[in-house]
């Protein structure tokens, strides 16, 4: 009985690795979010398809893990990476009672990697990455995570900064930084990271609090080594003779 969770990253297959690839098409079975399946269309034509919207994981992964006692080789998908706020975790858990399964985690390229290349190097040195969603974090917990970002001086990538009824998250999550941080500090956006109308602004803390964003974007936060270089955002290492 096997199982695979795969992170597709951005999408498509040219922003997989081969081993993802090759897992896809061994497949008998995939499931994901709707929209998920819909970029890895071509290498899962003819495959049986379960799909779920958003909200709707638990019932994803145990249809999967049922799927999977049925002798089925079945692949459950996230974007990005399956490990980072992906189906990972949640896979295995819902297999806990069956250990028969084999589950096979295979890492994808996250938004954190895939955007920060877009922008240049923002996270060439420490970083964090927090997610603004309080859906299944309380927005207390969130706060405590940003200030600690901010007070140990770490670059700071930003998951799902808002959404149609989370508005005012960034501009939250901006004002706990600004407690600490200097307005003039480098940051940057990406939107549609590896897709059809991808684009990215680099920005400062200070107008960051007021620029609206939604939940295909990304936010990048430098710390205060952070710099412009040709138009790029850069956090320098810092290399000796540089």
């Amino acid at each position: 009985m096997k199982l695979y969770v795969i992170g597709i990253g951005p999408g498509g297959e040219d922003q997989m690795t081969l081993r993802a690839v090759r897992a896809l098409q061994s497949c008998d079975c995939v499931a994901g979010y709707s929209l998920y399946l819909d970029l890895v269309a071509e290498l899962i034509e003819g495959k049986e398809r379960i799909m779920t919207g958003m909200t709707r994981e638990v019932d994803r992964c145990i249809a999967a893990r049922d799927a999977a006692l049925s002798g089925k080789t079945v692949a459950v998908v996230s974007s990005g990476d399956a490990g980072v706020y992906g189906m990972a975790g949640l896979t295995l858990e819902v297999c806990e009672a069956h250990p028969e399964i084999e589950v096979e985690i295979i890492p994808g390229i996250t938004a954190a990697c895939s955007g920060g290349a877009v922008l240049g190097s923002p996270l060439t040195c420490d970083f964090a990455v927090v997610s603004l969603s309080d859906l299944l974090t309380p927005w207390e917990v969130i706060e405590k995570r940003v200030r600690a970002a901010a007070q140990g001086d770490l670059c700071l990538t930003l998951y799902n900064p808002a959404s149609k009824k989370r508005t005012d998250h960034l501009q939250k999550a901006c004002d706990i930084l600004l407690e600490s941080q200097p307005s003039e500090i480098v940051c940057g956006l990406v939107r549609n990271i590896g897709r059809e109308g991808e684009e990215f602004t680099l920005t400062t803390l200070g107008a960051l609090r007021d620029t609206q964003v939604d939940m295909l974007t990304t936010v990048f936060i430098g710390n205060s080594r952070t710099r412009t270089v040709n138009g790029r955002m850069v956090t320098p290492r810092g290399y000796r003779g540089v």
